[in-house]
């Protein structure tokens, strides 16, 4: 019995001295594919690429990734394009788009091979069609990035899509605004932390690659989508960087889709789910919507479950918690050791 009591004890102290188990996303989703509806059903050609899509001034804009992104789509209400925007500069592949002051944010940062010394932003005025160029580098070497978010303060942040299921957040090197980086560049970027997706004890999924990223009008609700989830993330004054990094997000399991790589937000707070159409000659899939998805998560739902630090109640939980169950083993095995006895 001694054995089984300092064994015990030990498991109690490994327990106290790791501290509480960081908040992991849940395993089950709040809403699946049978939630969605068809938001519209998009049929212009110049979209079988489809892979960013933003609002700005209740005007959706689409544009597709290599070899399609040279410009622009404005949408009607329908899906129909209106009008299509030269990009003002020559792309090498624009993968997603944000929308910050009174213009759209293009993310040129696609590197399939990791090859580019430099990846971009892109800004462009659809009301001119004016722009320009902001070249930045990474760190730690190249990186493919199919996701941008524009905080509302003006931050871009920048998600990778790795195989290994690490997606890295990035943001500017002195947290500078968009619209402030020097152009053409380049500026440096540093890694502020990695996204916590849907994990099995802690350890990213393999294989769960990110193509999206979008903030609601409110600035409250962040979005990231892989090819079969989104992950719905609560946004504290507006630091996108630290939701994606420290909060615990809400599963939505999304429709299946030939190739989904857009995921944006109405301005209701509706959220809206794009994809390519994988492959020639195939139809254009619809863009599809999930009504009210903003209010799935919000600051004040994880502010009653904080991530605790050492020291807090939530390592004391652990420790009352191996007490009870070395009290109760106790217990246990001297019940049996007495009728051994008898």
């Amino acid at each position: 019995m001694r054995r089984i009591v300092a064994a015990l004890l030990g498991a109690a102290a490994v327990a106290a001295s790791a501290g509480p188990a960081v908040a992991q996303p849940p395993t089950t989703s709040v809403a699946g594919p049978s939630d969605f509806e068809v938001y519209c059903q998009p049929t212009d050609p110049g979209l079988n690429e489809l892979s960013g899509m933003a609002y700005l001034n209740d005007t959706l804009y689409a544009i597709g990734d290599s070899g399609t992104d040279d410009k622009m789509a404005e949408l009607d209400a329908n899906c129909a394009v209106q009008r299509w925007i030269p990009v003002p500069v020559d792309p090498y592949d624009i993968e997603d788009m944000s929308a910050y002051g009174d213009s759209i944010w293009l993310s040129d940062t696609g590197d399939n091979l990791r090859r580019r010394d430099t990846v971009a932003l892109t800004r462009l005025d659809p009301s001119s069609g004016a722009g320009e160029l902001y070249r930045l580098t990474y760190p730690d070497g190249p990186h493919d990035a199919e996701s941008l978010i524009v905080e509302p303060g003006g931050r871009p942040v920048i998600i990778t899509k790795e195989f290994s299921g690490n997606s890295g957040v990035y943001v500017p090197d002195a947290d500078t605004a968009a619209d402030k980086l020097p152009t053409p560049g380049p500026s440096g970027l540093r890694r502020v932390g990695a996204l916590n997706l849907n994990t099995a004890a802690g350890v990213p999924v393999p294989g769960e690659l990110v193509t999206g990223a979008a903030l609601s009008a409110d600035g409250r609700a962040a979005a990231v989508r892989t090819y079969s989830q989104v992950y719905l993330y609560p946004v504290r004054d507006g630091d996108v960087a630290a939701a994606l990094t420290n909060e615990t997000p809400v599963v939505v399991t999304a429709p299946k889709q030939p190739q989904g790589e857009s995921v944006e937000f109405t301005v209701p707070g509706d959220l809206i789910v794009a994809s390519e159409t994988g492959g020639e000659l195939r139809p254009l899939p619809p863009i599809l919507v999930l009504s009210d998805a903003a209010n799935l998560v919000a600051p004040s739902d994880t502010a009653e479950n904080p991530i605790e630090a050492p020291g807090s109640s939530a390592t004391w939980w652990w420790v009352g918690g191996a007490a009870v169950l070395i009290g109760l083993t106790v217990l246990g095995v001297g019940a049996i050791a007495r009728r051994r006895r008898r």
